[in-house]
């Protein structure tokens, strides 16, 4: 086994997570398998408690791990399914050190940092980096780590001494180690500065730890003069100093690595020249390319709670832009933050108010994404009703489903108070309902989680289309809450379809109304399983929806579009023009009131 060690210095944020995925993908396309570990240090035994607002979207894997999300980015580029022990945290760790304290398996010793820590973090690597993620038999050829956070930090300090010692212990030709750093730019003085960097990788060498590559982020490429100042210093061969200049869009990062030969300095390390071949990025180079070209835009309203950092949502705007890209449209999201849609709202900030309603009804289609508490839930539902009466295309996902049978219980029932029983315990209407089998004492780990099978009940229905009229899916989930099955027969006298249920038939997985262009809900986050030319059908079918393309996939039954390596894809083509590039990692106009992605 080779391992790839990817570390950050100078300040988050740099864009390690595509970094690493993106080395994953140049090495897949050299003829390599590859496997992902993320490391974050934090004391959390996973994700899942915490904020968006904290550390971004809670990612969810097919065995219900609830990860960082980064571990999304690592399926999208490598088209890999990761298990929970994927991603390494402090907690899980200390966790099992002290497990096996209790059993008395350290025979009495004194337990310590180093060596059970340190032994610990590499028993776990050496253990997972053996587990196929890709579908074949065997371990794969290359593991690429990352290690959240950057140099210094005191959370680090286990994990950057274990990684010291694996690197001795598993040898120099089996272990590469990419360092991402800061070169900024000072306005006053106009010049890609060094220092920082320079101190970064001192840093990182006094613990141990030596890089072989630099991949140096910064607004333009590296001058000749700047790579050898970082040579001399960093003691790193100009070679293997890679430039992360901005781009376009993240689909052109491991382009950026393969116009540097970034993949011949990684085999050159791992003694892997002869076994690996040239990259072959045709599609992947004609997706990012036509992803630049693209200028008719397709609006979408996100009607969420976290619109304020983008990192909340990420995999639901990949599902998006995966969608766009298939029907030809430049994505545009316009962040609506759902309780400025509400009545209070208009009382206290009528501007706000305004612009809010202004979005909406300027979209092309609708959206309302999944979350938790009762701030923002009144708009959301009036978000809901205004797609639904205007004949607006519609996605809602988990509790934007919920939200969608509540809206149709009060508007078209007739009972104005029904409500779901986690934002009205007392409500006379429970329209959802906690799930007999939930924890309202533990937060962490107590949902419904990982993939799910939702079995179709009507073959004539859009959602069965999309997903290309099989008997059922499996999809992940994430939630406590569900639809009240007391109330479903009263719902679909009234005209809303379940299309989809769980194999009890008990469990509500899919809302369609038949007469509705396009209004469906998903108890499940058909956005965690969206890839770059495969994208989600759901997410498809609402694209297509807003631009006028359904009816030609709903024929054909879509459930894959790829970018061939002539850039054309299975639906039509509209005429294109150049996009301007704007920030790296960023897409050109895709947030239209001013919200950007992190890199």
């Amino acid at each position: 086994m080779k391992y790839v060690l990817v570390t950050g210095g100078v300040v988050s944020g740099l864009g390690k997570g595509v970094t690493a995925s993106s080395i994953g993908l140049i090495l897949n396309a050299c003829g390599l398998r590859v496997t992902s570990i993320k490391i974050d240090p934090y004391l959390n035994t996973d994700a899942g408690t915490m904020s968006p607002f904290e550390h971004g979207e809670v990612f969810v894997l097919d065995d219900g791990g609830e990860v960082d999300l980064d571990l999304g980015n690592y399926e999208r580029f490598l088209d890999i399914k990761l298990i929970r022990d994927n991603n390494i945290t402090t907690g899980k760790i200390y966790q099992s050190v002290i497990d096996k304290e209790r059993r008395g398996d350290y025979l009495g010793k004194t337990v310590q940092v180093v060596p059970h820590i340190t032994d610990a973090i590499q028993e776990w690597i050496e253990r997972v980096a053996m587990i196929p993620v890709d579908g074949k038999d065997g371990p794969a050829d290359v593991c690429v780590i990352e290690l959240g956070g950057t140099v210094g930090d005191i959370e680090s300090m286990p994990f950057i001494e274990a990684l010291g010692q694996f690197s001795y212990r598993v040898g120099s030709g089996n272990f590469c180690l990419i360092h991402v750093s800061l070169v900024p730019v000072l306005n006053v003085v106009g010049e890609q500065k060094t220092k920082p960097t320079q101190h970064s990788v001192r840093g990182l060498r006094s613990l141990g730890l030596t890089p072989n590559i630099l991949a140096c982020r910064s607004t333009t490429e590296l001058d000749e003069n700047v790579k050898g100042k970082l040579s001399q210093f960093c003691h790193v061969p100009a070679e293997n100093i890679i430039t992360l200049y901005d781009v376009s869009n993240i689909w052109h990062v491991p382009l950026l690595l393969k116009d540097q030969k970034a993949h011949e300095a990684i085999l050159k390390v791992l003694n892997l020249l002869g076994v690996a071949g040239e990259p072959a990025l045709g599609e992947w180079t004609s997706r990012a390319e036509l992803c630049d070209m693209l200028h008719e835009p397709v609006r979408i309203a996100m009607v969420g709670k976290y619109t304020g950092l983008s990192d909340s949502y990420l995999s639901v705007l990949k599902a998006l832009l995966h969608a766009s890209v298939a029907c030809h449209r430049k994505l545009i999201v316009d962040w609506v933050a759902a309780s400025d849609l509400e009545d209070a709202t208009a009382k206290e900030n009528p501007d706000v108010y305004n612009t809010a309603w202004n979005l909406l009804k300027g979209a092309d289609a609708v959206l309302v994404p999944g979350g938790f508490g009762d701030r923002g839930v009144q708009g959301k539902i009036v978000a809901a009703n205004y797609a639904r009466e205007n004949r607006i295309p519609f996605l809602g996902i988990c509790l934007g489903m919920q939200i969608a049978v509540i809206e149709f219980a009060r508007s078209v029932l007739g009972l104005q108070d029904a409500n779901s029983t986690e934002f009205d315990p007392n409500t006379q209407n429970p329209c959802v309902v906690f799930m007999p089998e939930g924890s309202k004492t533990h937060m962490g780990g107590t949902m419904r989680l990982g993939s799910r099978r939702t079995y179709f009940q009507v073959t004539d229905c859009k959602s069965a289309k999309l997903y290309g009229n099989r008997s059922f899916i499996d999809e992940r989930h994430r939630h406590r809450y569900e639809v009240n099955p007391d109330m479903v027969e009263q719902l679909e006298k009234a005209g809303l379809s379940f299309t989809g249920k769980d194999e009890s038939g008990l469990r509500m997985e899919i809302i369609e109304l038949p007469n509705h262009p396009y209004f469906i809900g998903v108890q499940f986050h058909p956005e965690f399983k969206s890839r770059p030319g495969r994208p989600s059908a759901l997410f498809l079918g609402l694209i297509a929806a807003a631009t006028g393309q359904l009816d030609a996939v709903l024929k054909k039954g879509v459930t894959k579009t790829s970018v061939m390596s002539n850039g054309t894809s299975v639906i039509k083509a509209h005429k294109c023009g150049n996009a301007n590039k704007t920030a790296y990692g960023s897409l050109d106009a895709i947030y239209s009131n001013g919200n950007g992605m992190h890199f």
